[in-house]
């Protein structure tokens, strides 16, 4: 049989009820050399996710894993794929017909180009359901991925040499595992570049670990902190990785404060709340401290008040 040139990888674990949906977007691509990858990564929902794959089984690779989080699903993915090109795709999204026709053309008319991500759009059940995922400016380097004022969504092609030269991603990470590739990506000599036209239905779901603030700025943080030791900075990227901590740091211990006050436990939230305003020392926050250490059962009552 002839080698696909794309490999589609596809990591499931408790979405077996979006998962044709994602399927179905794949195979109703404009273009045809590829090849599908769906992961079960240790499931609790096997049995249903099997049965919805039943349909599919003569047009994908199945791999069957324990479960070792999505960073390890989407490896066990990519090594057991053949393409020289890597699309990753989770199994709650989908794609725009053209998506992969699209990618594949941006790589070919840019052979210094290693990575190519698009637009989305956000559906589901989330506030921000019919907005896009994200603008990005400028370069993507490694300054500008964590100043954020370029952000890589997931459902990126690449060089399958790209992805292998920084080592696929760190299976010991529990989320933000895509941001911790690409900045291993740009710092072994990728170029990543992005496109505005919208090629994916990024799906947001409440309960996820991607819609809690906290874990999700924590899980950021980590991947900052490794950087400081993971790759070879220069002067001014290690000014801006310092500088990107502090306010991710900041930010975490702002959301801290929040929800501690909308549990009620004013105590706990000023104490958040001063630490987090040691980070990023914004007038605002500081009004609001000042207002909860006055006036805390009617800060509170107007916080919640806001936030219903």
């Amino acid at each position: 049989m002839k080698t696909p040139r794309v490999s589609v990888i596809i990591p499931c674990y408790n979405t077996a009820q979006f998962v044709a949906e994602t399927l179905d977007s794949v195979f109703s691509q404009t273009y045809s050399d590829y090849e599908v990858v769906v992961v079960n990564d240790g499931s609790p929902d096997t049995p249903d996710l099997e049965r919805v794959l039943g349909p599919y089984l003569s047009r994908i690779v199945y791999v069957k894993s324990d479960n070792c989080g999505l960073a390890g699903a989407r490896n066990n993915g990519i090594r057991a794929s053949k393409g020289e090109l890597i699309a990753l795709l989770d199994s709650d999204d989908a794609w725009e017909p053209r998506y992969l026709e699209v990618q594949v053309g941006k790589l070919d008319s840019d052979p210094s180009a290693d990575i190519v991500y698009p637009n989305a759009l956000i559906f589901g059940d989330s506030p921000r359901a019919g907005s896009l995922f994200a603008d990005s400016a400028g370069s993507v380097t490694f300054t500008s991925l964590i100043e954020q004022t370029c952000v890589v969504m997931v459902s990126i092609l690449a060089r399958r040499s790209a992805l292998e030269r920084a080592g696929l991603f760190d299976a010991k990470l529990r989320s933000c595992e895509d941001f911790d590739l690409w900045l291993r990506c740009v710092k072994a000599g990728s170029r990543i570049i992005y496109h505005d036209e919208v090629l994916v239905r990024y799906r947001r779901r409440k309960g996820s670990l991607s819609s809690d603030p906290v874990w999700m700025l924590g899980s950021a943080l980590k991947v900052l902190v490794k950087m400081r030791s993971a790759v070879s900075l220069n002067e001014e990227e290690r000014t801006a990785l310092e500088s990107a901590i502090r306010r991710f740091e900041g930010n975490k211990l702002l959301h801290e404060g929040k929800r501690a006050l909308a549990q009620g436990d004013v105590p706990a939230a000023i104490q958040f709340l001063l630490q987090a305003n040691l980070r990023l020392k914004k007038i605002r926050l500081r009004m609001i401290l000042l207002l909860l250490r006055l006036f805390p059962s009617a800060t509170r009552t107007v916080y919640r008040w806001r936030s219903s």
